[in-house]
């Protein structure tokens, strides 16, 4: 009997297109040399990554905002990345006007909102946010709790 059109296709069509394609993806991956050479160019363009500068701050204590006879207070000590070594004199320059944005913004808090990792994530953002508009022209990259 002669092979219906089906069973051609799904036995025989199939099958060698699957090995085609299957043999042009391992030539690709495996003996191409243009991509060999791609990747060996963009190995040599990597720079050493810059050394890390970090700020340490003065410690901070804050009254926390909070309802009731209780007083809460913060006591935090931070550091900031900076992208140069350059820029600790512009920062220690406008180091006042840093601390004051920091406790106007951690004396508005509640101890609720410092629960979690999600209020850790949200107090090092805003702070963030702060020492940048703070400390322009220098660039803080992160803040970092000790």
């Amino acid at each position: 009997k002669k092979l219906a059109g089906k069973t051609l296709i799904l036995f025989v069509v199939a099958p060698l297109l699957l090995l085609g394609g299957g043999g042009a993806g391992a030539y690709f991956m495996f003996f191409n040399k243009k991509h060999d050479e791609h990747a060996e160019e963009h190995k040599e363009e990597k720079k050493p990554p810059k050394p890390m500068v970090f700020y340490n701050m003065p410690e901070l204590l804050v009254n926390l905002n909070g309802q009731g006879r209780r007083s809460n207070f913060l006591k935090i000590s931070l550091s900031l990345e900076l992208d140069d070594a350059a820029d600790i004199p512009k920062l220690e320059a406008v180091l006042p006007r840093i601390v004051d944005a920091f406790q106007t913004y951690l004396r508005e808090l509640r101890p609720e909102d410092l629960r979690g990792s999600a209020g850790l994530y949200r107090l090092r953002e805003e702070l963030l946010a702060r020492v940048n508009t703070s400390a322009q022209p220098a660039k803080v990259n992160d803040v970092l709790f000790k």
